[in-house]
């Protein structure tokens, strides 16, 4: 049974830092591409960042480039979110997903993703 599970939310201020975890089990992310989803309230989920199964295409949110980072640790199946320079506007419930399909490309597209965790929370105050 594939479990994602997210960790490292909490109540920053803004320019503070954060990092998200997710770890998996039932699978393992050096098949699998990997995305960060997040939701604001009375919003749409949006893509942050995809990573491809082998590490080496990763996309990035315009909004996040240069403030956010994703990396993966694969002898703990771990999923990181490096994330810097926090603004009030990242504030959201930040999702880990993963697709059904090994070794497929970064997809931004939450449809193509099956396994999903349940969520943290990232509050930034101004």
């Amino acid at each position: 049974q594939v479990q994602l599970v997210e960790s490292g939310g909490g109540l920053v201020q803004a320019g503070g830092s954060l990092r998200l975890s997710c770890a998996a089990s039932g699978f393992t992310f050096d098949r699998y591409a990997v995305g960060w989803f997040r939701q604001a309230p009375g919003k749409e989920r949006e893509v942050v960042t995809v990573m491809n199964w082998s590490g080496d295409s990763i996309y990035y949110t315009d909004s996040v480039k240069g403030r956010f980072t994703i990396s993966r640790d694969t002898a703990k199946n771990t999923v990181y979110l490096q994330m810097n320079s926090l603004k009030p506007e990242d504030t959201a419930v930040y999702y880990c997903a993963a697709p059904i399909t090994p070794y497929t490309p970064p997809r931004t597209n939450s449809a193509d993703y099956t396994y999903w965790g349940q969520g943290t929370q990232v509050s930034v105050s101004s």
